[in-house]
């Protein structure tokens, strides 16, 4: 299975082009939020699409329809499409879906309606406020927009979702259910109710965010979406398709032991796996996209569970977190983190950690400190463990 398309909006970029292009020159998207009611609240940044005009893109009716995370994810997806340069319409529409991946869903349209109910005391909202909250309206629009006709929802499986979806979407392949899936994942939280949530947690860093970094504080929440398309590799090969990866294996493990604290177990479970699946030993892995939230727990749980499953050859695999760069996404994290996987593969250039200052002992890995690499990679993953003790990891290889 081969990917074919991608697209995204994100805090580094709002396509795939400036996207890369930001991970290849270390450049930092976190910075003071813009947003409603930030007075009230005591974390002030995040990582926002900034420049963004939501009228340049969709008309009146439209946005009637589609909060901000399904507009993130309906630009990605046409993005994706136009580069994969396929057409659904005949039979190929259906026997093409869309699996997304999202955490919150409509969080802005429910914060925006909650306010206006109790705080402002209407009684009436908007007809469409639930089509246009629900988990899987960013999925069923592109769809929509796409004449999809096959498999298609939504997953949310909290920070993994992306990753679960884009499992989803090769399985489908896999069992012939499908020669192409639009897949991938969208988020957009940072609105005053989400960000307040994920202070009560006390996870939130409020000066950035340094994985693996001794003196790190905490996660930046950030927003954005990635779509890819996944084609069946003999479909692609007829048409004559660029190739930008294989999509070469998938695992997904969960810790059943707590619903907020990592287990090296089940993130090490999920890395062998997909190497298993993949057909690939550790010492054919050149890079590693980590989860790398910059909390102590993540970050030294996924540093030990990759000592684990990489033994002796752990300290010559490259890993990198660039949520340093963009933040947390949440259910759209793992889409965007694909993008550095194939910028790893297709160009040869390993994304930074930035923002590393200390090493931590109990992060003794090559976590490619604040500036880009270059680098002959043939084989990636990309990790995702989610609360919940939810996780998935992805590996690719080189076309």
């Amino acid at each position: 299975m081969v990917i074919t398309g991608a697209g995204t909006i994100n805090p580094l970029g709002h396509d795939v082009a400036s996207t890369l292009t930001a991970m290849c020159e270390g450049r930092c998207g976190i910075g003071p939020l813009d947003i409603p009611l930030i007075d009230r609240l005591t974390v002030r940044i995040g990582a926002q699409v900034r420049g963004y005009d939501e009228t340049a893109h969709f008309d009146r009716p439209q946005l009637s329809l589609y909060d901000r995370f399904t507009q993130f994810a309906l630009l990605s997806a046409q993005e994706a499409v136009e580069q994969s340069g396929l057409s659904f319409d005949g039979a190929l529409s259906e026997r093409a879906g869309v699996v997304v991946g999202t955490s919150g869903g409509g969080l802005n349209t429910q914060d925006d309606n909650y306010r206006a109910v109790y705080e402002a005391g209407k009684d009436r909202v908007h007809p469409f406020v639930v089509p246009k909250l629900m988990n899987s309206a960013a999925a069923a629009h592109i769809s929509i927009r796409h004449n999809l006709r096959g498999p298609s929802f939504t997953v949310s499986s909290a920070c993994a979702s992306s990753n679960h979806a884009m499992g989803q979407a090769l399985a489908l392949i896999r069992a012939g259910m499908a020669d192409a899936m639009l897949t991938g994942g969208s988020e957009a939280m940072l609105c005053f109710g989400g960000v307040k949530a994920w202070e009560g947690l006390r996870v939130m860093s409020k000066t950035g965010c340094r994985p693996f970094s001794a003196d790190r504080d905490g996660m930046v929440q950030g927003e954005g979406a990635g779509i890819f398309v996944f084609e069946e590799r003999e479909h692609a090969m007829r048409r004559g398709a660029a190739i930008l990866a294989e999509v070469a294996g998938f695992a997904m493990s969960s810790d059943a032991a707590d619903i907020v604290a990592p287990s090296r177990d089940g993130a090490a479970r999920a890395l062998a796996g997909a190497m298993r699946d993949a057909g690939v030993a550790p010492d054919n892995v050149g890079y590693i996209n980590a989860h790398g939230t910059g909390t102590t727990a993540n970050d030294r749980t996924e540093c030990a569970a990759v000592m684990e499953v990489f033994g002796p050859h752990a300290p010559q695999v490259a890993i990198s977190s660039t949520k340093s760069m963009h933040g947390h996404l949440i259910g759209g994290t793992g889409a965007v983190e694909l993008l550095a996987c194939i910028l790893a593969l297709r160009d040869g250039v390993i994304a930074p950690t930035i923002g590393h200052r200390r090493a931590d002992p109990d992060c003794a890995l090559d976590v490619v400190p604040n500036v880009a690499r270059e680098a002959d990679v043939g084989v990636a993953l990309s990790n995702a463990f989610a609360f919940g003790g939810m996780n998935a990891v992805i590996a690719l290889r080189r076309a």
